[in-house]
């Protein structure tokens, strides 16, 4: 039940966008009951951040390689390859496309961003530790460093995304690591 509600609220926001959105479709396009909806997500909002939680935890998972450049290089070649398939795009659109007039959607997006960053703290941390990353590098501003310009490309200019942006991305964020402007903003006061 829980993986077919997730499913069907990922292709309703897909087809119809946040605004659109309603229990009643995503119950019945997974063919359940809205109190079954209801008795798992408290409302709708937090049904769409788990499902955009796990989709983009399943599609862009977290490496470990044991090398913080060839992490990078997996995150990146995978947030590209999400992002540029006709789902990643309308997944994107859909949760950007009224952020500013919704509130809520602000508040899914930050879930969003916080549990990837969560999630991929580690490998920056395995690096300090490895010696490969300066001490006191901000496991998220390293992490912000890299998809900045993947998603300047996507949502800003509109220019194509590839593997040679990704590559750059992972030059860029280890090029500003290795030169200590990523350490924690606590360390800047």
């Amino acid at each position: 039940m829980r993986a077919a509600v997730l499913a069907a609220t990922l292709a309703e926001l897909t087809e119809t966008g946040y605004p659109a959105l309603t229990i009643d479709g995503v119950a019945q396009r997974a063919g359940v009951h809205k109190t079954t909806i209801y008795r798992n997500w408290k409302d709708r909002e937090r049904l769409v951040a788990d499902a955009l939680v796990g989709h983009f935890a399943v599609d862009i998972p977290i490496p470990d390689t044991g090398a913080i450049e060839s992490d990078l290089r997996e995150l990146a070649r995978s947030l590209v390859a999400t992002m540029t398939t006709e789902g990643g795009r309308a997944l994107l659109a859909a949760v950007l496309s009224d952020a500013v007039r919704l509130p809520e959607l602000a508040g899914i997006k930050r879930a969003l961003f916080d549990d990837r960053f969560r999630r991929a703290g580690p490998v920056v941390t395995h690096a300090v530790e490895r010696g490969e990353l300066p001490v006191g590098t901000d496991p998220t501003e390293l992490l912000k460093t890299l998809v900045a310009p993947i998603y300047f490309r996507l949502l800003l200019t509109g220019e194509s995304v590839d593997e040679a942006t990704a590559e750059h991305a992972v030059q860029v964020a280890l090029a500003a690591a290795r030169a200590r402007v990523l350490s924690s903003p606590r360390r800047h006061r």
